[in-house]
């Protein structure tokens, strides 16, 4: 009987476990890194032991530092979560053989399906439909585009589309590197490349007493870098279907079966518009969008996962299904900068409306499951996801709705988020109609569809506030004439200015107190109506007469941040003066992000091109070109293979030819 599980994982997962088996009244068990050491998941659990190291490789991959771990700690079940070693066999092998218990499938059904070159052949045998695998070195031109694809792991590591052969053999090599990188094997293999297509799901449930249930589909169509970003259930696909759901459940069961599954676990497919389909791989484990099924069929599945684990068998009847659910997927990056992730301090996360965290919802609302608090740093060394926000309608169309405004209203402090995209998503026409595919974002632009919520006259406004804001904390703060309005004076004066930018945008505030109220230039007629270190209110004019607006602010240094019905605003206060030893070379090469320089591509004094690529940083999991900015000469390059960078480190410079001389 279990009575102890240590979760071999971190962030969001592992407080995801925690609260299931909190309220199954066990005893838990973290783990945790050494950039993980404050993390949330920690804190929760009974208790915590440390894995020394910072990347994956020397912590959540150390199978037999895990398994000390849960002897440490007295643990007599271990649950993987998801990433990492979930799928890894051989980890599941040493877990028993340590006399705990595997909270997953058998060993042989992770076998066969950890290699998914050798899942297809058995899932084809098994009756279920595939798609050819290719072996990388005979593919031909009439084979393009194909994808490459990791064989020990998903979540788009390792994924690579080829449309050209001569690119093949160095993207051969990037998707090993990444798959060892984030799986511990290099292997990777090649199938046809479908353009346009839908990805559909089935969640599966077995005991080991031989019932199987196909609990319901997802559809995770929209995708960036072949990693889901938004999820759903049912799928609007299968919905219109006539048949399909049947054949889909009817796969999934064959594929169960066929490897004598356990636990909980989910068979992939590819579908297109007629609602023909094709096994891509089976997930031995549990899936990052499991709480859209939860919210469907009022199950809680990690609780569903213990229980199978110790030796309980599934009801009679499974649940049906009830109304619609939609998560989306919270990231720290930059979709409109080539999905850019960011690191860094989250200031502050908090997400109106929030009915549960880590639970089942029974009624409409919004869900929130994350694994970073506020004042959390967010690492390098692991996937950029802050939280999963998950909504539950009666209909899809009121899921969407709900979804869209909870995330409009979400304050997201300190990073560069995917929010403001997700919400255009989830209510862009085409998503509301159901028409979704893997080609969703190239189909609708993402640069239109990563464009900010506020529009330029919200952000001006937003700067108003801000403005008014740090002189209300200035009048708080002040020693002297403390109780005096802002920029008194008992003459005629100046007004006051504050400068900031916003993006590329340079946005000046200039405001004068008066007896009447405040003056602000370049906004005739709006009016203050209050103003507090952290509240602004006024009243804009209008066509149709003035409209009362309320500006929540948030300051972080120089970094502020305005939220509003407006829309989300992210400022940066313009010092008055700069540091001369602070600026940069004209064409220098500055690290997006921090990083490990993997692969350099150019020496000092080669001619380079625009686009040309220079260096490749690796950072959270996946590898990032910097490419030259111009034509030019490398006249500088400031890193070598193995560094690790930070934010902003001057990798390179190019200097570009003088036109002038030229002419």
């Amino acid at each position: 009987m279990i009575t102890n599980v240590l979760v071999a994982n971190r962030g969001e997962i592992a407080r995801r476990v925690f609260a299931t088996a909190r309220r199954m009244g066990l005893s838990t068990t973290a783990v945790f890194s050494d950039p993980d050491a404050a993390a949330p998941h920690v804190g929760e659990a009974d208790a915590a032991i440390r894995l020394p190291g910072d990347t994956p490789a020397e912590t959540y991959l150390r199978a037999e530092r895990l398994v000390q771990a849960a002897r440490a700690a007295g643990a007599d079940a271990v649950h993987p979560g998801y990433g990492f070693l979930s799928e890894n066999a051989a980890f599941a092998q040493a877990v028993s053989d340590a006399g705990l218990t595997w909270v997953g499938p058998p060993v042989k059904a992770i076998e066969s399906m950890g290699s998914k070159v050798e899942a297809k052949a058995l899932m084809s045998d098994a009756g279920v439909p595939v798609l050819a695998e290719l072996d990388p070195s005979s593919v031909t031109d009439d084979d393009l585009p194909v994808l490459i694809k990791a064989s020990a792991g998903g979540g788009g590591r390792g994924m690579r589309v080829v449309r050209e052969l001569a690119e093949l053999p160095e993207q051969i090599e990037a998707a090993r590197r990444e798959a060892e990188s984030a799986f511990g094997d290099p292997t990777v293999f090649c199938e046809r490349y479908l353009e346009t297509g839908r990805h559909i799901e089935v969640q599966v449930l077995a005991d080991r007493h031989g019932a199987v249930w196909a609990l319901g589909e997802r559809e995770c169509s929209i995708q960036r870098r072949h990693q889901k970003v938004i999820e759903e259930a049912p799928s609007p696909l299968v919905e219109r279907t006539p048949g399909m759901r049947e054949r889909l459940f009817e796969a999934a069961r064959l594929a169960a079966a066929a490897i004598g599954y356990e636990g909980a676990g989910t068979v992939e497919f590819l579908a297109d518009e007629r609602g023909e389909f094709f096994f891509l791989e089976m997930n031995t484990r549990l899936q990052v969008e499991h709480p859209v099924t939860e919210n469907t069929t009022g199950l809680d599945l990690v609780r569903m996962q213990l229980q199978i684990a110790d030796g309980h068998a599934l009801p009679a009847e499974q649940p049906a299904s009830r109304g619609h659910s939609i998560e989306v997927r919270l990231y720290a990056e930059d979709p409109a900068q080539d999905w850019r992730p960011q690191s860094g301090t989250l200031r502050r996360l908090e997400v109106p409306g929030t009915a549960a965290e880590f639970a089942v919802l029974d009624a409409p609302g919004v869900r929130l499951d994350s694994g970073v608090a506020d004042g959390d740093a967010v690492s390098i060394h692991y996937d950029p996801m802050l939280a999963k926000v998950i909504s539950r309608g009666d209909t899809r169309e009121e899921a969407a709705r709900l979804l869209a405004a909870s995330l409009s209203r979400a304050k997201i402090h300190g990073l560069v988020t995917n929010r403001d995209l997700l919400v255009r998503v989830l209510r862009h026409p085409a998503f509301l109609a159901g028409d979704t595919d893997t080609a969703f974002f190239d189909r609708h632009g993402l640069a239109a569809l990563a464009r900010p919520l506020a529009t330029d006259d919200a952000v001006a406004l937003s700067a108003v506030a801000a403005a008014l804001a740090a002189a209300a904390e200035n009048r708080r703060t002040a020693r002297a004439l403390g109780g005096f309005p802002s920029g008194w004076r008992n003459l005629p004066s100046v007004p006051q200015t504050k400068t900031y930018t916003s993006g590329d945008r340079e946005i000046e505030v200039s405001y004068l107190a008066k007896r009447t109220g405040v003056e602000v230039a370049d906004h005739p007629g709006l009016a203050l109506v209050e103003a507090t270190p952290t509240r602004v209110v006024l009243d804009v004019p209008g066509e149709h007469g003035a409209l009362r607006r309320s500006f929540d602010v948030a300051r972080h240094g120089e970094h502020v941040h305005v939220d509003s019905p407006l829309g989300p605003v992210a400022l940066v206060r313009t010092a008055r003066f700069t540091d001369p030893a602070e600026r940069v070379s004209e064409g220098s090469l500055l690290a997006p992000m921090p990083g490990k320089v993997v692969r350099l591509a150019a020496a000092p004094g080669d001619q380079v091109t625009a686009g040309q690529p220079l260096l490749w940083l690796e950072a959270m999991k996946m590898e990032h070109t910097v490419a030259a900015p111009t034509d030019g000469v490398l006249a500088e390059l400031n890193v070598t293979a193995g560094q690790q960078v930070e934010v902003g480190t001057v990798l390179a410079v190019v200097d570009a030819p003088d036109t002038e001389e030229k002419a």
